[in-house]
């Protein structure tokens, strides 16, 4: 368990960060779709570092085995999601537009990341037992 919560201190860090990022260099040289997308990565990763914490928080009253399948899944999917979307944003001022082939792995992140949270969900209703 004490692996998810050094990934959500990790996955906060990063996220204030890139959103300091987002919003003082990268708005120079992004357009405002990119700069948008570039947002909604930052934020999904906030969002689940702070349910990753809040989830172990309340870990008592959850199914052991779907509380760490539940914690994974919203890990790998915060990684591949926000990180996708990161790139992908950034392509045209990194020059870096092979990185097309990203596209896919962005709905990818976000169903693990939904995934997760069917998953969270079943533990809890099982709950310990």
């Amino acid at each position: 368990m004490k692996r998810f919560l050094i990934g959500a201190s990790i996955f906060g860090a990063t996220g204030v960060l890139l959103g300091a990022l987002g919003a003082h260099a990268l708005e120079k040289v992004l357009t405002a779709d990119s700069l948008a997308s570039f947002q909604t990565g930052v934020r999904y990763q906030l969002f689940h570092a702070l349910a990753i914490i809040a989830w172990m928080g309340v870990s008592e009253h959850v199914s052991n085995k779907l509380l760490n399948w539940g914690l994974a899944l919203m890990s790998w999917g915060t990684v591949l999601f926000s990180s996708s979307i990161y790139l992908l944003a950034t392509r045209s001022a990194t020059g870096w537009d092979h990185l097309s082939f990203l596209g896919p792995i962005t709905p990818v992140g976000g169903l693990l990341l939904i995934t997760g949270w069917i998953f969270l969900l079943a533990g809890v209703l099982k709950g310990r037992g």
